[in-house]
């Protein structure tokens, strides 16, 4: 079973939205939260108010970190 946590909705804001605003990121989420909230996309676009939603627990990639290469120094 994935781990979730709620997260509460703001007027007038999308699943996606929703995603990108708790956890930074929208790919692979918010299918996985469709699946978590069963009914949700029948609902419409907008979520409503107050309306808490399982989100997936995700787990961030580490990114490289690149040295800074200045040309003229």
């Amino acid at each position: 079973m994935t781990a979730t946590y709620p997260a509460s909705a703001l007027q007038d804001e999308t699943l996606d939205a929703l995603c990108w605003r708790v956890l930074g990121q929208t790919e692979k989420v918010v299918e996985q939260a469709l699946e978590l909230n069963p009914g949700l996309a029948d609902q419409g676009a907008f979520l409503r108010e107050g309306q808490q939603v399982l989100l997936p627990a995700v787990t961030r990639p580490q990114v490289p970190v690149r040295d800074l290469i200045q040309l003229w120094d």
